[in-house]
């Protein structure tokens, strides 16, 4: 797990990046041709990390359900993100490592629910589910890459 974890962590620094890079216009412009935003890639791995970890283990989420609402799987950008929001949401980057972590550590992950995910794996335990994460995450940096393209 420690090199899961590892690589967990060194994708959402990369993620992080983009708040630092990008203005505010910048983060929320849906270039044509896309159906969301830098922001928008950011909130659905916060809010699918959160799904794939602690719902399918039975376990509190560490985030609202308006939050899961706007960038749940299917979803897409329907009104600007604001300066708050985006404060959160490069909160919540971070600091879920921290509360995956220790909630990993202190074994509160006890059952998992399989599942099989909307791209079609098949996620039969909890490590399944933490290398699905990253593989998840990296296909949304690589969306993230080509939209920045497009960003004056």
């Amino acid at each position: 797990m420690e090199s899961i974890f590892k690589t967990w962590k060194t994708s959402r620094n990369l993620f992080l990046e983009y708040f630092d890079k990008y203005s505010l216009e910048q983060l929320n412009k849906i270039p044509e041709g896309f159906s969301n935003n830098l922001i928008w890639n950011i909130g659905h791995i916060i809010v699918a990390q959160q799904a794939l970890i602690y719902k399918s283990s039975n376990i509190q989420e560490y985030i609202s359900g308006e939050l899961f609402e706007l960038y749940k799987p299917g979803t897409k950008p329907t009104e600007q993100t604001t300066a708050d929001e985006i404060k959160e949401l490069k909160e919540l980057l971070i600091s879920l490592i921290e509360k995956t972590e220790i909630d990993f550590y202190n074994k509160r992950f006890v059952t998992f629910n399989e599942r099989m995910t909307g791209t079609g794996f098949h996620l039969s335990s909890l490590k399944d589910a933490f290398e699905f994460n990253n593989y998840h995450e990296g296909l949304h940096l690589g969306f993230m890459m080509n939209i920045r393209k497009f960003l004056s």
